[in-house]
């Protein structure tokens, strides 16, 4: 017998409960599966895990979860447990989806797994490895700011209160000697927190003079018109510094080590990957935000966004202090305790049995 309407919607309205649930929550898009690899024969599940949950943003310094997924690594590595992924435009609330249990695994700055270590007096993430160094820059209106003396007075996006790049420059605006209410974003420069998918339109609008962003966005600021007035690799010693790293639950990484080693392991060949085929690999980074948001970037906003970034295993864990430094001096943190912030057992595992060399965690690791 055929359900009648009520009963169709009521079932519809079940269904998508999951779904809905990750996305009230302001976690970024819903769950998808990864779809994009078939399943090899006899594949098993791994820790008897029907899905491994992992987040990203829909930046290029993310590029090795988005090109991970795109290529299928993540999933032909996880056998028969299922792939599932969800986009976040910031940190912030990608860590309240870790806390939460929406996701299990994330690529994410290091200001908000700073943040979301110490509010938790250590006991809700692990970084397990990195990602990528650079890739973030301050871009304005050179109608409106002709040196880095112009800022002030200025209104200036980041993505999101509290997130890398709003802690990278409220701490350089305090190297200047501007005062600025880190909760308001008021004072002597006016910081807009703005979505980085809405940040060009504002910026082309002029109801913002510049943004200190990650790209891709900020490339498509130049691209209609704006200078880069400062690379933020520039002001570390040998321009690297972490942008991205992978951190995990601690309950998840407890009780499902297989399934973590499996992560990092197509990590690990995605970025190997990366760095042996860049030309393949920016397109393929290029594949996968058209598949996120409809919208594949022009070659004038892809090229240089994809040159400006470093794409390694190492979570560069020596500069984490200095991050942690930065979000102090901003007044978003009081000192931090980052004992026991890392747990690179498992990467340095995959990297020993690639035959490459094994990361250091500065000695902040667990143990």
């Amino acid at each position: 017998m055929s359900a009648t309407p009520a009963r169709r919607r009521t079932l519809a309205a079940l269904a998508a409960l999951p779904l809905l649930t990750l996305a009230a929550c302001g976690y970024g898009s819903q769950a998808q599966d990864d779809n994009t690899a078939e399943l090899a024969a006899g594949a098993q599940k791994i820790d008897g895990l029907d899905s491994v949950r992992i987040g990203y943003f829909g930046n290029l310094t993310h590029a090795t979860a988005l090109i991970g997924r795109q290529q299928g690594t993540f999933q032909k590595e996880l056998g028969a447990t299922k792939a599932q992924y969800a986009l976040f435009n910031a940190g912030p609330s990608e860590i309240e989806a870790l806390n939460s249990g929406s996701i299990d695994i994330g690529w994410i700055g290091p200001s908000p797994a700073i943040n979301g270590y110490t509010k938790s007096d250590g006991k809700s993430l692990r970084i397990i490895g990195g990602s990528a160094s650079g890739g973030v820059k301050l871009v304005v209106n050179p109608n409106k700011v002709r040196s880095l003396k112009d800022v002030k007075g200025k209104k200036i996006a980041t993505p999101q209160l509290g997130n890398t790049q709003d802690v990278a420059f409220l701490n350089w605006a305090a190297k200047q000697g501007y005062k600025i209410d880190p909760q308001s974003g008021k004072g002597d420069v006016t910081v807009v927190r703005s979505d980085n998918k809405v940040t060009p339109d504002a910026f082309r609008a002029g109801s913002i003079d510049g943004a200190w962003v990650p790209e891709p966005t900020a490339a498509k600021l130049v691209a209609e018109g704006g200078k880069v007035l400062l690379d933020e690799a520039t002001l570390w010693p040998g321009h690297r510094f972490v942008i991205t790293n992978i951190v995990v639950r601690q309950g998840f990484l407890k009780q499902h080590p297989k399934a973590v080693e499996a992560v990092l392991r197509a990590s690990a060949e995605t970025n190997t990957w990366i760095n042996a085929h860049p030309e393949k690999a920016k397109a393929a980074a290029n594949k996968q935000l058209q598949a996120d948001s409809g919208k594949a970037l022009p070659a004038n906003v892809l090229d240089p966004a994809w040159e400006s970034l470093r794409i390694t295993d190492d979570p560069l864990a020596a500069t984490l202090s200095t991050e942690a430094q930065h979000a102090v001096t901003a007044g978003l943190l009081t000192k931090p305790d980052l004992k026991g912030i890392y747990d690179l057992t498992l990467l340095n595992k995959v990297l020993r049995a690639k035959g490459e060399s094994t990361v250091d965690d500065a000695g902040l690791g667990v143990g």
